[in-house]
């Protein structure tokens, strides 16, 4: 029993192992997650929820930390995960049974018949005893059909006193609720990232929502000027055709970046339990804030006490040494002990007491080969979690130099978007006073109003790649939940 339960355990370890591997690899999904057409809970948990209330008239206010905290609550991927490690705990309480002895307590009372032929007491078998019986002669009608009552009560005790795979497979059970935790706190980390991620595109989207609708303003102005400036013979038609060509482009702009930003906020209520259809308005400004220089080395030491997935790994290859050790701890004995004690009463007669105690020593003989094979299975197991626990280590460290390069990347890139925004605006003041003035045409200034919004629109993706790069790098170190906001600046 203790051997199938700590193999039971491995394969309880394996699962835990591949949500590990899946949580590491979707790591780098919000690099993605704005090109994805249609985000589905059916390849990716953490995009799902458990919606618990129904969608209402009101317009719901949601800053970042409430939408962090309803993804605690309702995530899919957490779900999953919070189940899990209840599983694993349930399977840990049955490993202790192991341990603790088993009493039972049974009883009853009945009539029973017995046919003493039947049981081998004949008639020549009777007659030996006739010398027991008055006068030495068995009486005469003597029936072999007898009944009696027959009332008991009798309390069971069984308990394994000692057994090497049974404290093996104990040690198994608390490295595989040990792992399921850190799988968990691994989930945890992230639906902070998946929300996050998706509160601050949302964010972008509305930025460029606002974005569109100002510069369809500005096109409307210019297109009545040109409209008017044609009215009066001032200007060609030609003018007036490219005015109302832009205006009509920006209208186009404002409808597709509504529709993406719809498409984001449904995509975030998605993950956090929201009804689809509740309006909601999100509260957080796009966030904006230098990050302190940090070494490869200083987020990697960090990293190596915090990571989930890392801690994870490493209590999963305490639970294969564990299973090891129960395949080699089969050659041991098992010392078990065995007992009841009870009352019977007999057709009326004063009740008595029974007993039994017994002990027993068993170990395993002719069955080295079937040892051997398994002792060699557990030990490829365990020299596979300990290369993949190498790998992680290389791994994280990539993690975290990638991460330090977008933040520095990114962060550069704002700077350059920033001056591109300026550059781009003192153009478009210099056109516009040379169309007033009439020295220039309005096609320059067609020009100078889509380079305007190209840069505007290259700052808001800079500002949300930065964003999403400090928080994958809080990621890389493990410390998203209790540090994203800081990471942002907020």
């Amino acid at each position: 029993m203790a051997v199938r339960r700590a193999v039971h355990f491995g394969f309880r370890r394996a699962r835990a192992r591949v949500l590990c591997a899946a949580l590491a690899l979707s790591g780098g999904s919000w690099l993605a997650f704005g090109q994805a057409a249609n985000p589905s809970s059916a390849t990716n948990p953490f995009w799902g929820s458990v919606t618990l209330h129904p969608a209402t008239d009101e317009t719901q206010q949601l800053s970042l930390d409430e939408a962090v905290r309803r993804g605690f609550e309702n995530n899919l991927g957490l779900r999953e995960a919070e189940s899990g490690e209840t599983l694993v705990k349930g399977e840990k309480n049955e490993a202790l049974q192991e341990f603790l002895p088993t009493i039972s307590v049974s009883g009853g009372t009945g009539v029973f018949q017995h046919n003493l032929a039947a049981l081998g007491f004949g008639p020549g078998v009777i007659g030996k005893f006739g010398a027991f019986f008055p006068g030495g002669i068995v009486p005469a009608g003597l029936s072999e059909i007898t009944k009696d009552d027959l009332t008991q009560g009798q309390i069971n005790y069984s308990q394994t006193l000692f057994s090497g795979p049974v404290i093996a497979g104990w040690r198994a059970a608390g490295a595989a609720e040990r792992a399921a935790h850190f799988a968990k706190m691994s989930a945890r980390g992230e639906v902070v990232q998946q929300v996050a991620g998706a509160y601050l595109h949302a964010i972008a989207a509305a930025s460029e929502v606002d974005q569109a609708n100002a510069l369809e303003q500005a096109d409307r102005v210019l297109f009545d000027q040109a409209h008017a400036a044609h009215e009066a013979g001032t200007a060609a038609n030609l003018d007036e055709l490219r005015a109302r060509v832009q205006l009509q482009a920006q209208q186009q702009a404002v409808i597709a970046a509504q529709n993406a930003l719809d498409k984001d906020l449904i995509l975030l209520k998605r993950e956090i339990g929201v009804d689809p259809g509740q309006k909601i308005v999100l509260t957080d400004a796009a966030p904006y804030s230098d990050l302190a220089a940090q070494t490869p080395e200083e987020v990697r030491a960090v990293a190596y006490k915090n990571r989930q997935d890392y801690q994870n790994l490493q209590n999963q290859l305490v639970e294969v040494k564990a299973i090891h050790a129960v395949y080699r701890s089969q050659r041991l004995p098992v010392l078990k002990f065995d007992g009841f004690w009870g009352v019977d009463k007999v057709n009326g007669t004063p009740s008595h007491g029974v007993f039994g105690a017994v002990g027993s020593l068993s170990f395993p003989i002719f069955s080295e080969a079937k040892l051997r094979g398994d002792e060699e299975t557990a030990a490829a197991q365990l020299s596979a979690v300990d290369s993949q626990l190498e790998d992680l280590r290389g791994h994280i460290d990539q993690q975290v130099r990638s991460a330090l390069l977008d933040v520095d990347a990114s962060g550069k890139l704002i700077e350059v978007a920033r001056s591109n925004v300026e550059l781009a605006t003192r153009a478009l003041s210099d056109e516009t006073d040379r169309v007033n003035a009439g020295v220039d045409d309005n096609l320059p200034l067609v020009d100078a109003q889509a380079t305007l919004a190209s840069a505007q629109s290259n700052l808001i993706e800079s500002l949300y790649q930065f964003n999403l790069s400090k928080l994958a790098l809080a990621r890389a170190a493990g410390i998203l939940e209790q540090q994203y906001r800081v990471y942002l600046g907020r």
